[in-house]
Order: structure tokens, then C-alpha cells, then sequence
């Protein structure tokens, strides 16, 4: 059986904190950056991040049909932090952490889970067996590593839009 506990992964982005994590608490824009969210919406009249706040992930991985999940945010620190929680009957509860620190002219973005309620052996057989998923704590390494560069592409994009739009340089 797999070992699943946390990880993360940090990259710098040449964009101010706040520009980064107004695109990451936008849970509308996840499945520009993951390679395997599909969609997100906001559940219950939610419109933007608060703690309680749900939303509805449609999520991929090979060798599996999408399914959703309902993940509920748990941290919203403005320009400092987003987190959330997800619960899937076998899989346990996940929860997906992001964090901002300034660094240089930029932001140094980690993005972190830690597992706290364990995969039962059901999820795991569902996994490795039935979707032949065999390393799911490289799968998620790898989604994190393509998350944030999606991430920095992104945010650098907005960041020199903004900077264009307020000095009118072209450059």
C-alpha cells in the first residue's frame, strides 16, 4: 500500500503576493492551473473565498472517469494564505495548503497537503488497482510542480499587464 502523507512544492513568481493569490483563492480559475481540475464552482451563494465557503471540483486523473468533490475553504489570510479541505468516502480528507511570503522583487509560493484523515484500504485498492494509479504521492508532486508553473505564467502575464496599464510602457 502507498504512503500518502504531505509534501510541497515552492516556486518564486515576479508578481506582488496579493496578484498571486487572488488568482489561487479564485477557485473559478483552479482548472487553468491543475492538470487535474476541470472546473470549480462556488456552492451555497458563495461568490468568492471565506472560510466555510464550498465549492464543487470536477476533477481527472487517467484511467478514471472525472468525479466531483465538495471541498470547503479553511484559510483565507489575504496576499498570505488559501487553504482548503477536501473528504471523499475511502479517500480520507486532504487538505491543500498555499502560502505567500515576500521574496526580492517577487513572492515565494509553496503549495502544500498533508493528509488528516488517512486513505482507507478501500480508497487505496480503488486507486492502485481500479485506476492504476501505483505512485499517487508522485502524482501529486508532479500536478504541484505543473500547478505552480501554470501559476507563475499566469501571475507574471497580470502583473505585467498591470504595471503596462499604469506606466503606459509597451515594453
Amino acid at each position: 500500500m502507498q504512503s500518502l502523507d504531505h509534501d510541497s512544492v515552492s516556486v518564486h513568481i515576479e508578481a506582488p503576493a496579493a496578484t498571486v493569490y487572488e488568482l489561487v483563492a479564485d477557485v473559478t480559475r483552479t482548472p487553468e492551473f491543475s492538470p487535474e481540475i476541470l472546473r470549480c464552482t462556488w456552492l451555497d451563494g458563495a461568490t468568492g473565498p471565506a472560510v466555510g465557503a464550498r465549492f464543487a471540483a470536477r476533477n481527472k486523473v487517467p484511467n478514471r472517469p472525472p468525479w466531483t468533490n465538495k471541498p470547503v475553504v479553511t484559510a483565507v489570510e489575504a496576499a498570505q494564505k488559501f487553504a482548503f479541505a477536501r473528504t471523499e468516502k475511502f479517500a480520507g480528507t486532504v487538505e491543500w495548503i498555499y502560502e505567500f511570503e515576500p521574496d526580492g522583487s517577487g513572492t515565494l509560493v509553496t503549495e502544500s497537503y498533508r493528509v488528516t484523515d488517512p486513505l482507507s484500504p478501500i480508497g487505496w485498492f480503488i486507486i492502485g488497482v481500479l485506476f492504476a494509479r501505483r505512485d499517487r504521492r508522485t502524482d501529486l508532486r508532479v500536478g504541484m510542480e505543473q500547478t505552480l508553473e501554470r501559476l507563475r505564467q499566469a501571475a507574471e502575464r497580470e502583473h505585467a499587464g498591470k504595471h503596462q496599464d499604469r506606466t503606459g510602457d509597451s515594453r
